[in-house]
């Protein structure tokens, strides 16, 4: 196997929003493991990012993070003129950034965590996939992955906002799908079950909720970052060019367990 075949990525160019940290780290190292050139966004995490930039240059890629508020479209266009300087174009984006505001019952759910958790989860990889997807459609190619949930599949109790997010981020997958696919441009999700993250701290660091979790999965750990960046590679790469607009479920077996 020569070098050029354990680099399957090499000459790539990869944008990972929210890379500072948790599934967007894991993402973003994976692509420069197989090496892409990768830059990342960050909001608050300025110190992680850095971090994780110097992790993504040990792999010999070109790597830099940027600040970028998802939720301010100014932000958003001064990130990707930078980009664009840096790298030139992007060949693979991964819409990663996303929150957890309003874990609470429905009834509870004001209109101020409403719209965050849209203007984060859902408007967010409409704004990148926007700016992005042109580029990738000259081009005749380009690979855009978004991180939605299986919370998106079924209803999480207490989840409604989130829920109703990653659904419409599954869809709004399939719809990019079927107009770009003839202009070469493969968009796909990944819908984690429950991962070790800060995001998820909720379920799996209360002992009953996680034995709860992984009681009823086939696979009984608790999900890694690194077990969805490996998806989110193969999704990258030439070995899903015959796939687009799936959703691939990676929980364990959590929504196959039986009753």
């Amino acid at each position: 196997m020569s070098a050029l075949d354990l680099k399957p990525l090499r000459g790539q160019a990869c944008l990972v929003t929210g890379g500072a940290k948790r599934l967007g780290r894991a993402s973003a190292l994976a692509l420069a493991e197989a090496g892409a050139d990768v830059a990342i966004t960050f909001n608050k995490s300025a110190g992680e990012a850095q971090h994780t930039v110097v992790d993504l240059s040990s792999h010999g890629v070109r790597a830099f993070a940027l600040h970028c508020d998802v939720t301010d479209e100014a932000s958003v266009k001064a990130m990707m003129k930078e980009v664009g300087r840096e790298l030139g174009r992007i060949d693979i984006l991964v819409n990663n950034a996303a929150t957890n505001v309003a874990q609470a019952p429905c009834l509870e759910i004001d209109e101020g965590m409403f719209d965050k958790m849209i203007e984060i989860n859902l408007k967010s990889t409409f704004r990148m996939t926007k700016l992005v997807a042109p580029g990738m459609c000259q081009r005749g190619s380009g690979s855009i992955i978004n991180i939605a949930s299986i919370a998106g599949m079924r209803p999480q109790y207490h989840g409604l906002l989130y829920s109703m997010t990653k659904a419409a981020l599954i869809m709004m997958t399939q719809s990019y799908a079927v107009e770009l696919g003839p202009m070469g441009v493969r968009v796909n999700a990944i819908a984690p079950g429950l991962i070790q993250t800060v995001l998820s701290e909720y379920y799996w660091k209360d002992e009953g909720r996680r034995s709860k979790q992984l009681g009823a999965q086939p696979v009984k750990h608790l999900g890694q970052p690194v077990e969805i960046a490996e998806i989110a590679l193969m999704l990258a790469g030439d070995g899903s060019s015959y796939m687009t607009g799936q959703t691939l479920v990676v929980d364990g077996g959590y929504l196959i367990s039986s009753m």
